[in-house]
Order: C-alpha cells, then structure tokens, then sequence
C-alpha cells in the first residue's frame, strides 16, 4: 500500500515539542487503546486493544530507533507488531519530522511506510485505513495537548520545569587506591516493566457494523499498533 502521511500540531515550542514527544512514558496513555508495557534498552514493547461489539482482539508489537536527529528533530523508527490470535504480522517504516510553524507552535509530519502480511494484507488497499489513521492521530494530538496545557501550571510557563535547586557542595574526600581494573563482561540491558492501569479497547463501531467491517478489524489493529510506535521515539 502507499505510504500515509498525516499531520497534527502540538502547542509548544519546536525544542520543547521534540521533548516531550521523545518522552515515551509521559505520552503513552495520550493513545487510545494503547499500552506501553515494557523498555529493554531501545526497544519499547507494548500491546493495542481493538473491539467491534462483541468482538475483540489484541496486538503485541514493540519499535526502535533507526534514526534520531535531535537538531533537525527528525526521527525514523521500525516497528512490527502481531496478531494474537495469529490473523497476521505487520510491519512499517516511520519517519516523523517537527517544523516549527510559529514561536509557541509546532507542526508534525509523519510518513507511515506500511507492509502487511497474512490475512490482513488484503485490506491494506482500502481506503478505510487510510482514514482511520487521520482519526486516531488527531485523537492523539487532541490528548496530547490536554495533558500539556493541565501541566502547565505544575511545570511553569510553556511547560518549562521548575528550576532546581543546587545542593551544598560536599567536602572532597581524599580515595583510596583502587586496584587495576580488570576486563568485565558486557553488561545485558535489563528488563523495566511499565505499570499503569490496562488500556481500554478502542471501540470500532462507530465505524460501521457489517460483516466487512467485522472481517477487517484484524487490518485496524496492525495500523494503530504501527501508530503506537510513532509516539515511541526515543533513542
């Protein structure tokens, strides 16, 4: 399928904008139906709740960075994902870039390189996806920019911490001399799960309830799993 594109405006400077859309765990719950589970490093692991009635259905996925420019806030992440329930895999290539469109607003661009495979693959043609992506990108932006403005107040003007105060400078100690340091192993990057409450489900119904629909909700969850990882860029 062709790449999408879809933008959506944050109400903060550029610099300020990069950061907290680079702080994964702040953002997660701005997406509906999506939950941030665990951190191995760079790879972010999380899981998208999908339900049309009484049908529901559940994506686990994980991204990384294969791209970060932090002075041309530009990032470009891989991410896949997979239906539990073994209907499908999807993949995608997902580049987003910030442009900063007046002092105190930014604009983002977001590029989604889509590949689909096994049962899913067959709607990756239809028109639906397309505007189902341009719905939850602006339901995420939508939260996003509620959950800057609610901490404003907290964080001070346009979302600048407090400043912090330096501590008293200790009294240098003289060290003792260490042995010479011997080689060690590598270190394996460790597991940090992310605790919260569990994401409800996105409700499709609102979409339509046919039987097409119902056959193509399997297609819904490898898209908004693929967004998910959008909001994931962090080295």
């Amino acid at each position: 399928m062709e790449p999408l594109t879809n933008e959506f405006t944050v109400h903060r400077p550029i610099e300020q904008a990069w950061a907290v859309l680079t702080d994964i765990e702040r953002i997660a719950p701005c997406m509906k139906g999506a939950q941030l589970q665990e951190i191995e490093g760079d790879i972010y692991r999380g899981v998208v709740k999908l339900k049309l009635g009484p049908i529901s259905t559940q994506f686990k996925g994980q991204a990384h960075f294969v791209e970060r420019d932090d002075v041309n806030h530009r990032g470009v992440l891989k991410g896949e994902g997979r239906d539990t329930g073994g209907k499908g895999n999807a993949e995608a290539l997902i580049t987003a870039h910030l442009e900063a469109i007046s002092p105190e607003i930014t604009k983002v661009v977001v590029v989604s390189d889509i590949k689909l495979t096994g049962k899913v693959a067959q709607f990756g043609r239809l028109g639906v996806i397309r505007d189902t992506s341009e719905k939850l990108m602006s339901d995420f932006a939508h939260n996003l920019n509620t959950m800057l403005d609610a901490a404003e107040p907290a964080d001070g003007p346009a979302g600048e911490p407090a400043a912090a105060v330096s501590p008293e400078p200790t009294p240098a100690v003289d060290a003792a001399p260490s042995p010479a340091s011997e080689p060690t192993a590598p270190v394996e990057p460790k597991i940090r799960t992310i605790t919260g409450p569990a994401a409800e489900p996105i409700e499709l119904s609102d979409l339509g309830g046919s039987a097409l629909l119902k056959r193509m909700l399997p297609a819904f969850g490898g898209l908004v799993l693929l967004l998910l990882v959008l909001r994931r860029l962090r080295k």
